[in-house]
């Protein structure tokens, strides 16, 4: 019997639609149940500023909302427009990180300086933008080079890509952002490995990496608290550790099932930033062991969906596009959770597409919406699409008129 039902599930694993149909799926939920969190987690945050209770949520919906519009545009978009975008894309997020730096410009937040205010309460955070940006240039430059069959050789998978990615991660150190920072190295690392870079390639960055971040990492006192409180298990000296210490007092308190939805104790001023970095915390209190492994359960679909939609392309683009985006999300996840659990120092990353944040939740949604148009520009996917009809047989469902005008093309060719 389990047999069996391991040949079901691999059957239909294997379908052409399935990644198109967890990723939209997947992200959906977790987006969704984000909102949920981030309305039950801010609402004590809201109330000690004098706030409507609501007021993160309100800003979060709406961000949400923007999101699904990009999302939308992002799903649609044609891979050639996309490509011609990346340049431009790019050198707005290089100028947005150095607008940023601007004395009376950028806004501190934590101790880091990358932000810019936009009007209101709305403020912008370019190096959320950069992620996105740097996974698109990197994606079209090493596709164009693969092209001209340039990939062998080790400069040319080092240059430009690495200088690029140096200059937007110093302009990122610049602000104190060390976090995203480890983000952004890793998406390289990530387009190197797709590229096919060579094992003593991948020594020397990651070798040159390390002994940078322990520079970064030695020269910064809160940096060094941030390590000391790796496995902690009480505040410590000056209560150095009390954020990561409350975030598993919050997990712990949980159990199974959880003390229910809007019932936590820790988000009542015992835990910092309850409904951004350390949501998670405030979803396995609420929720319990069942919510976090739910949570975890929907990354980890998502994650394995991105690795299937970079491994089934036949076009470099869309591979390195695919893989960048994957390795962005789950290790950004990774580092979150990591740090929420007591196994990594806190690094002040979000939990995409989950945590309170409309900077961070706009280009990840429409980084999804990528993941989504790559997914269905599979030939199986596109020839499963664009057969399917309606129930009155006349038209067919899923797709706009490009697909329609495309069906006769993929039919012809014998795919199924």
């Amino acid at each position: 019997m389990p047999s069996s039902l391991v040949a079901r599930f691999r059957k239909a694993w294997d379908r052409p639609l399935t990644a198109y149909y967890v990723v939209m799926g997947t992200s959906l939920l977790i987006i969704l149940l984000g909102l949920v969190m981030v309305f039950s987690a801010s609402q004590i945050q809201a109330l000690r500023h004098s706030l409507p209770a609501s007021y993160f949520f309100q800003k979060q919906l709406v961000a949400a909302v923007l999101g699904a519009v990009l999302m939308v545009l992002a799903a649609r978009i044609s891979v050639r427009l996309l490509r011609a975008l990346t340049y431009p894309f790019l050198a707005f997020s290089i100028v947005l990180l150095v607008v940023v730096q601007i004395p009376g410009v950028g806004v501190e937040v934590n101790g880091n300086t990358n932000w810019i205010a936009v009007g209101g309460p709305f403020m912008l955070q370019p190096s959320e933008f950069a992620k996105l940006a740097l996974v698109l240039w990197g994606a079209d430059l090493l596709a164009r080079k693969g092209e001209r069959r340039m990939l062998g050789q080790w400069r040319h998978l080092m240059i430009p890509l690495v200088p690029g990615a140096l200059l937007v991660c110093g302009l990122i150190m610049v602000g104190g952002d060390m976090g995203t920072v480890m983000i952004l190295v890793a998406i390289i690392f990530g387009l190197l490995w797709l590229a096919g870079a060579p094992t003593r390639l991948f020594v020397g960055v990651l070798g040159a990496s390390a002994a940078i971040g322990a520079v970064f990492i030695a020269t910064a006192a809160h940096r060094m608290d941030r390590l000391a409180c790796v496995m902690a298990t009480d505040p410590g000296p000056g209560d150095r550790c009390w954020q990561a210490v409350h975030g598993i007092y919050a997990l712990a308190s949980g159990g199974w099932f959880g003390s229910g939805l809007g019932a936590s104790v820790e988000k009542w001023g015992e835990l910092p930033e309850p409904h951004t970095d350390f949501i998670f915390a405030i979803t396995g209190e609420e929720l319990g062991l069942a919510g976090t492994l739910s949570v975890l359960g929907l990354f980890a679909a998502l994650g394995y969906a991105g690795i299937r939609v970079a491994g089934r392309t036949e076009e470099p683009f869309v591979r390195y596009a695919a893989g960048g985006v994957t390795t962005w999300l789950m290790v950004q996840v990774v580092i979150n959770i990591g740090a929420v659990l007591g196994l990594l120092p806190i690094a002040g990353v979000p939990l995409p597409l989950f945590s309170y944040g409309g900077s961070a939740l706009l280009p990840t949604m429409f980084a999804v919406g990528l993941l989504i148009a790559f997914a269905r520009s599979d030939p199986a996917a596109r020839a499963a699409l664009a057969t399917r009809r309606r129930p009155d047989g006349k038209k067919p469902a899923g797709l706009g008129w490009t697909s329609r005008r495309r069906r006769g093309v993929i039919a012809s060719s014998g795919e199924r």
